[in-house]
């Protein structure tokens, strides 16, 4: 999020300007982290539709925030002061927008700010997990240790987007060649063909009907379907960037049939490790739990979060909490949790659980991977089937009445 702020320094000079960061509270701390007084934070206006489309193409990748976090940690293990590990990493990183981040974070260390301030101006690239461990770390002076994880936590992240990407591709482009043929058949071939049926008044299939009436539309307005396919997509994209919208799409994707199953492992895995990791670093379990909330991925989990961290403060113990959302968390996620609780051990168990759930989502990505494309080929092809079974039958038809 963007905001603009009016601001004096401590000479009395007036600044005004914008900061970028996750949320109020976390813009507020950049700005007095700059010796600034604010006089006023308020969120910028909303960006337009060329704003919007211009930020899809100039996003820092996945990829390049991991290799640069990977480099980062093998410098600090290597134990390069911090200045010269951000100089250092300036030169080796290739994306010309992370290149000019870590200048400028660069810029802010030698300025005074710590590095999780530095990053904190930059809360559209690192989250708030990435950013808070980095706090935690600067207080525990574990830093090392926490870029190490945080290399490996987003390489699997990494890996399993890349796993469900690369299991999508043979089937979007086998429907693509389905839809292209179809499409080809219905609008061409067939309106060629139809008038050899009503001469010789032949009976015709239902159906063949169908895809006749349906070529004859789309060969007459297919520029107003396109149109309106067009529209849809943007207002359906649109809304699901919205807040409701964000709600009622992590609802359905829990709830859809196989996938949802596996989303819900994927948020428990992330949840497990994200408070593990955080009480490991010596972050309060309710600060832990608001942190994990926001970094979960789902709106859903992270209201259920929010609320459980609400509740913890107010005496109720985590496992007796999770215990209740049973459409989110299995029975199994709850009985450990408690026995975390009455061992003293929250955190080792919680990372127990983040490696059972990982281990569960990369079998399940894998069956996937062997299920969905015979699946899709024997669904094609019964398509495929009555496609050209629309056609033929027709034509046996005309042949028998000869």
């Amino acid at each position: 999020m963007k905001f603009k702020y009016n601001a004096r320094t401590q000479e009395g000079e007036l600044q005004i300007g914008f900061v970028e960061s996750v949320n109020r509270e976390a813009a507020v701390n950049v700005l007095t982290g700059h010796n600034l007084f604010i006089l006023s934070l308020s969120e910028a206006e909303k960006a337009g539709w060329g704003d919007k489309i211009f930020s899809l193409f100039n996003k820092v990748k996945m990829v390049d925030l991991m290799i640069f976090t990977r480099q980062f940690a093998t410098l600090l293990e290597s134990k390069v002061p911090l200045g010269d590990c951000l100089r250092s990493l300036r030169k080796q990183t290739r994306s010309p927008i992370l290149k000019e981040i870590v200048f400028e974070i660069s810029n802010d260390v030698d300025a005074g700010l710590s590095l999780s301030q530095a990053l904190e101006r930059h809360g559209n690239v690192f989250s708030e997990f990435y950013i808070n461990l980095i706090r935690s770390s600067e207080i525990t002076g574990r830093l090392e240790e926490v870029m190490v994880f945080l290399a490996d936590y987003i390489d699997k992240e990494l890996m399993w987007r890349t796993r469900i990407r690369n299991a999508m591709i043979y089937p979007s482009i086998l429907i693509g060649l389905f839809v292209i043929v179809a499409g080809l058949m219905i609008v061409i071939v067939f309106p060629q063909i139809a008038p050899i049926f009503k001469e010789a008044r032949v009976e015709l299939p239902l159906i063949t009907r169908i895809l006749l009436a349906g070529g004859e539309f789309v060969g007459r307005w297919w520029w107003a379907i396109i149109t309106v396919i067009f529209l849809f997509i943007v207002l359906l994209v649109d809304y699901f960037r919205s807040k409701e919208g964000k709600i009622v799409f992590d609802e359905i994707s829990i709830k859809l049939p196989i996938l949802g199953n596996l989303f819900k492992k994927v948020y428990i895995a992330r949840f497990a490790e994200s408070i593990s990791v955080l009480i490991k670093g010596g972050i309060p379990i309710t600060q832990s739990i608001e942190i994990t909330a926001h970094s979960v991925g789902s709106i859903v989990y992270r209201d259920v979060l929010h609320d459980c961290a609400e509740r913890v403060k107010a005496g109720e113990t985590f496992s007796s909490i999770i215990e209740k959302e049973e459409g989110l968390f299995p029975p199994l996620v709850s009985q450990m949790i408690a026995i975390g609780e009455g061992t003293g051990r929250l955190d080792e168990i919680l990372s127990r659980i983040s490696i059972l759930y990982t281990r569960e989502v990369n079998d399940l990505l894998a069956n996937l991977t062997e299920l969905i494309q015979p699946l899709l080929i024997a669904l094609i092809g019964v398509f495929v089937g009555l496609l050209f079974a629309s056609i033929l039958i027709p034509i046996y038809n005309l042949v028998q009445a000869f």
